[in-house]
């Protein structure tokens, strides 16, 4: 077996992606089908349901990508900000950054000379990148990429709205608030099953986590819908 091989074998690496497209679909079923399901609770028409569960479609999956994009920029550049610090405080201090990496070594289990050892070996090799990994903990797997985790949320919104959407299109509209309930459950069962193997959780703690917040969500979106019964048309 292949390091790469081995290193393929863990589920870290896609922890990026997979919360942006997983937020994102689950946003985007949840989102969609309890405005559908409110509007279809207040309304004996089609057309409202289905223009007021597209608008929320749209605004959803930009609102979902532009705020993606905005609070990975804003880490993005926490980031950027901490390693331009840490390149003048190398620049300047030298021998007290290189202490505080072996102190860093030490305090995960290494001796204290060998703690400082490794420290002016990895110095010497890249001092910016050890303390940026070490000191900063960001690296590669945890570093976002604003664009990436935008376009993953924003698309997934899509994908996950859209099954709720074609309820409202094709479904009989007599009970559509309990047809819109059952097949958004089902999608959210069905992604939160996907997302636990896609990450290696266990697949029944996703289900109920799921179905719990997403049967709350709903319900509660409904109960507005009956309590504001006002036969829209």
């Amino acid at each position: 077996m292949t390091i790469d091989t081995y290193l393929d074998n863990h589920y870290i690496h896609r922890s990026n992606w997979l919360r942006a497209a997983v937020l994102g679909a689950n946003d985007g079923i949840l989102s969609t089908a309890s405005i559908a399901i409110g509007v279809a609770a207040a309304s004996d028409f089609r057309e409202p349901i289905i223009l007021a569960t597209l608008a929320g479609l749209v605004a959803g999956a930009l609102s979902m990508a532009a705020g993606e994009y905005v609070s990975v920029s804003s880490q993005t550049d926490i980031e950027k900000a901490d390693i331009e610090r840490e390149k003048e405080e190398l620049e300047k201090f030298p021998e007290i950054e290189l202490q505080l990496l072996a102190e860093i070594y030490e305090k995960r289990g290494l001796k204290k000379e060998t703690a400082l050892t490794v420290a002016k070996e990895l110095t010497e090799h890249d001092d910016l990148a050890a303390h940026v990994r070490d000191e900063l903990g960001i690296n590669e797997i945890s570093q976002a990429n604003p664009i990436q985790a935008a376009l993953a949320s924003g698309a997934a919104f899509t994908a996950g709205g859209l099954l709720p959407f074609l309820v409202t299109l094709f479904l009989p509209l007599k009970n559509m608030e309990y047809s819109l309930y059952g097949s958004a459950l089902f999608f959210l069962i069905l992604l939160g099953a996907m997302a636990a193997r896609a990450g290696g959780s266990s697949i029944i703690k996703a289900i109920i986590r799921i179905t719990f917040w997403g049967t709350i969500a709903m319900g509660l979106t409904a109960l507005v819908g009956h309590l504001f019964n006002v036969n829209i048309g």
